[in-house]
């Protein structure tokens, strides 16, 4: 096997943060979950992992061993009802018990529970709003998505809300809160893609140069999730945007 690279070094570094719990009961726990951190491991990314590095699974095998049968795959990621891409941080859902699990699934599919993402993008987004209905498929040989595959190809919706347009650095910025009406695998960062309004640091749907190599990431956070809980009381849970993603925003001068 080939040694690991620096980014994979530094992917090791950021998987020992811990998630943060936001909230817990019997039932499901709410957790900030980190950039760097991958939920669970996969026969695609086992052989790209550092021989230590951990997942989301593991630390919750660790501190919720009951999680163990829980799922739809609880060999390979027991507790996952939905997950975020590694380098996105921010809200996340856990049940912690197959009731609960079974519950969080169908209201997922419904799409019952409310998602809204914080995304900083490359270009100016000249609409205050924008819906972008796109279906979304796999590039042929590889794992990567685009509107333009019709290889398992399902429809997709995103709307977006401009908080911010600025500049920094020369370049043209514009700060996005994303609400996915679908669940599909990247699907907030295919979309802005698919308009040339790629997401900072995003290096496999915005391209190699990285203009902000300071955050260290792609600049997407999942900020806030709701849903009604089995006893019909409606939810709201929010994940505080990370200083390295902050940071860049009070650099810019921008507050929101």
């Amino acid at each position: 096997m080939a040694p690991f690279s620096f980014l994979s070094e530094l992917n090791y570094i950021l998987s020992m943060a811990d998630p943060k719990i936001i909230f817990e009961n019997k039932d499901f726990l709410i957790i900030n979950k980190p950039a760097g951190l991958l939920v669970h491991r996969s026969v695609l990314n086992r052989e790209d992992l550092h021989p230590e590095e951990r997942t989301l699974v593991d630390w919750l095998l660790k501190k919720y061993p009951k999680i163990k049968n829980v799922g739809d795959d609880p060999e390979n990621r027991p507790g996952i009802v939905h997950r975020l891409d590694k380098e996105t941080s921010g809200v996340m859902i856990i049940p912690l018990n197959k009731k609960t699990f079974e519950y969080f699934k169908k209201i997922f599919q419904k799409h019952e529970v409310r998602k809204t993402y914080l995304a900083l993008v490359y270009g100016t987004v000249r609409s205050d709003r924008v819906v972008i209905n796109k279906p979304i498929g796999i590039k042929s040989g590889t794992t990567k998505r685009s509107v333009h595959s019709s290889k398992m190809s399902k429809d997709a919706i995103t709307e977006f809300e401009v908080l911010k347009r600025f500049e920094l650095d020369g370049q043209d910025l514009t700060l996005l809160r994303a609400r996915p009406k679908t669940g599909r695998t990247h699907q907030i960062r295919v979309h802005l893609a698919s308009i040339h309004c790629p997401i900072v640091g995003d290096k496999l749907y915005g391209g190699k140069n990285d203009i902000f190599p300071e955050i260290g990431r792609q600049f997407l956070h999942a900020e806030e999730i709701e849903f009604k809980d089995m006893n019909g009381k409606e939810l709201k849970f929010k994940a505080k945007l990370p200083k390295e993603l902050s940071g860049l925003l009070v650099r810019a001068g921008v507050i929101f």
